[in-house]
């Protein structure tokens, strides 16, 4: 049975699928370059720079003025509503400066957080009310994409079941606003690297966090194909005890997206969550090498983990501009040589290639008690 109130056209379906597609084609991540005003304090801080719109400007001119070969590794860029409305040191808007290197631009629109009441401190997402003509101002200013950031935390009581259907309905109110504005939403639900949990804790809280995301999109309208999805890599808590390898976090993680994120999804961006650089990549690479069906592109959207480098190479000065961008194309192409890692084939002397069966592969990439611990038959 057909839907009795089509919430989009069949012209703007494929508008959303185009642009989702051209952000997650082969090969190719987002910036996350939508830090808000404290929290490039808190980044210049640590280099003894001074939180001034002008110097918030001169770094994001670094990133976005690199070279045009930038456009084969990030498809999209998230602004913060400030960084839309500067200009490079040519005078250039920076929409235009990322948009003429065939990159997307993006917007983030939620207002930060509020606290639910009756909660063990969990929270909420601000910025529904008038979201839609924002929306609609940010589509003719430039922008094919938004995202919006949900915040959960795991503890004894988190997340709770309120926390979750409060946070999934807003996600999925936000995702139907833009898609009826001609903005692909990306969808991010956010759970904390904060805690003492293991992985197999943050796993199940990651699927029963995602089912309910999902439920709520259907619910909504949403239109799959014209979104992306921005979680967190399933990790154990900053305060764990136990070590995981990325091999590990890796098969969690996978399995937990397999339960639950829909083959329509185009792409999974991985936000860093607070993981190192070198964090970041190694447990990006380990899913992009794992033996399992995955019908949806596994990708980045980093903000720390691309922007670290450059940062502490630049220290606030003009003169270090070309060593933070030097800086930012080493570890961008880092991320992205790792990501596209590919499990290599087998020779033999004097015969065709082959590739060893699934499961001798599977063994051999991670062992049978991290398999069973995330994954059990």
């Amino acid at each position: 049975m057909t839907h009795q109130f089509p919430a989009l056209s069949t012209e703007q379906k494929k508008e959303l699928a185009t642009i989702a597609q051209r952000i997650v084609a082969t090969g190719k991540g987002i910036l996350a370059a939508d830090e808000s005003t404290g929290s490039m304090a808190k980044h210049f801080q640590k280099i003894n720079v001074e939180n001034t719109e002008e110097n918030r400007r001169s770094f994001r001119d670094i990133l976005f003025s690199v070279d045009n070969s930038v456009s084969e590794y990030i498809g999209g860029v998230i602004l913060f509503h400030e960084t839309l409305y500067q200009k490079s040191a040519q005078g250039v808007p920076f929409p235009k400066v990322i948009k003429d290197k065939g990159i997307v631009v993006g917007i983030n629109v939620d207002k930060g957080t509020a606290g639910l009441g009756g909660t063990d401190g969990e929270t909420t997402t601000q910025g529904l009310d008038g979201l839609s003509e924002r929306c609609a101002q940010y589509k003719k200013d430039g922008c094919d994409f938004a995202k919006w950031r949900c915040v959960l935390k795991i503890s004894d009581s988190c997340p709770s079941a309120l926390a979750i259907a409060e946070n999934a309905n807003v996600l999925a109110r936000y995702a139907s606003i833009c898609q009826q504005n001609g903005l692909v939403p990306i969808v991010e639900p956010d759970i904390l690297l904060e805690g003492d949990h293991d992985l197999q804790r943050c796993q199940y809280a990651t699927e029963k966090v995602l089912a309910a995301v999902y439920k709520a999109l259907s619910d909504h309208h949403v239109y799959l194909e014209g979104t992306l999805l921005k979680p967190n890599m399933v990790t154990a808590g900053q305060s764990c005890t136990k070590k995981f390898t990325p091999q590990e976090v890796a098969m969690a993680t996978v399995t937990a997206f397999r339960r639950t994120v829909p083959a329509a999804v185009p792409g999974i961006c991985f936000l860093s969550g607070g993981q190192s650089e070198e964090e970041a990549s190694l447990n990006l690479n380990a899913m992009n090498q794992l033996p399992l069906h995955r019908p949806w592109k596994l990708s980045f959207s980093y903000g720390r983990a691309l922007q670290a480098s450059a940062l502490a190479a630049w220290k606030g000065q003009a003169a270090n501009k070309k060593a933070a961008q030097d800086a930012f194309v080493t570890q961008y192409v880092f991320i992205m040589n790792n990501m596209m890692t590919k499990i290599c084939f087998y020779y033999t002397s004097g015969v065709a290639p082959y590739s060893r069966s699934l499961d001798t592969m599977f063994l051999s990439l991670f062992s049978t008690a991290a398999c069973k611990a995330v994954c059990p038959l």
